[in-house]
């Protein structure tokens, strides 16, 4: 039996002008009535989660900065996993080789992230990964951002941290997403799944992949597993 739901944003529960869903926030608040822990998780900051968990209705608990950073509840500390030192070098390197050819980086929120760096996708991914290619520094193309990660550092190695906090193993997650950087969130979960407009390389994990795209797919592809959820006592401090 499930226990918990684990749902990128971007892609999965939006349309593609990141316009939410309504249906799947009623989905998701349906699934937090039962009693079925909801967890958010985005390449986005801690700050913008934690909104986005209160407007649309879960108790708080999110994976932030594609598995940088991720609290338990609104009132648990955040976890910070991954090394933004490294990011910094390698984001120095990359100003300087754009700048000599007339190009600025349209840097994302810096002052808000803890583990990673992002910016606009105003410069070709593939340019950015051969000039970063000899630094230590994971980069990653969401089709929003681009994002730079210390190694070894993703959704999924999150949701093996976060599990083992609140008493869950990852098994006992669905998880659905649709870009690249969800693919070890979906392998490492218990079920993975995604939405019909998913990354070619996401679908190839997925046990399922919904007919309808977006946050049509989302609601789709989630309540064909409503019946597989086991309603979790929740702890006094999540």
């Amino acid at each position: 039996m499930l226990k918990a739901l684990l749902t990128d944003i971007d892609g999965t529960i939006t349309d593609p002008t990141r316009r939410i869903h309504t249906g799947s926030i009623e989905q998701i608040r349906k699934l937090v009535d039962q009693g079925v822990e909801v967890v958010l998780a985005s390449g986005n900051t801690s700050c913008f989660m934690d909104a986005l968990c209160k407007m649309i209705g879960t108790h708080g608990t999110f994976i932030a900065e594609n598995g940088g950073v991720f609290r338990v509840g609104y009132a648990g500390t955040p976890h910070i996993r991954g090394d933004q030192t490294v990011c910094r070098s390698a984001l120095e390197v990359l100003q300087a080789h754009f700048r000599a050819s007339g190009k600025e980086l349209d840097l994302f929120s810096p002052a808000y992230r803890f583990a990673d760096l992002a910016f606009a996708r105003t410069v070709p991914v593939d340019e950015v990964k051969d000039v970063l290619r000899d630094h230590p520094v994971q980069v990653l193309d969401t089709g929003y951002a681009i994002h730079l990660q210390s190694p070894g550092i993703d959704k999924g190695t999150a949701l093996v941290a976060l599990a083992r906090e609140i008493g869950l193993e990852p098994a006992d997650f669905l998880a659905i997403g649709d870009s690249l950087n969800d693919v070890q969130m979906l392998k490492t979960a218990g079920i993975g799944i995604t939405v019909a407009n998913a990354h070619p390389d996401t679908k190839a994990v997925a046990q399922y992949i919904a007919g309808k795209e977006y946050g049509d797919g989302f609601v789709e592809a989630t309540e064909k597993y409503v019946p597989y959820f086991r309603a979790r006592k929740r702890s006094t401090t999540i």
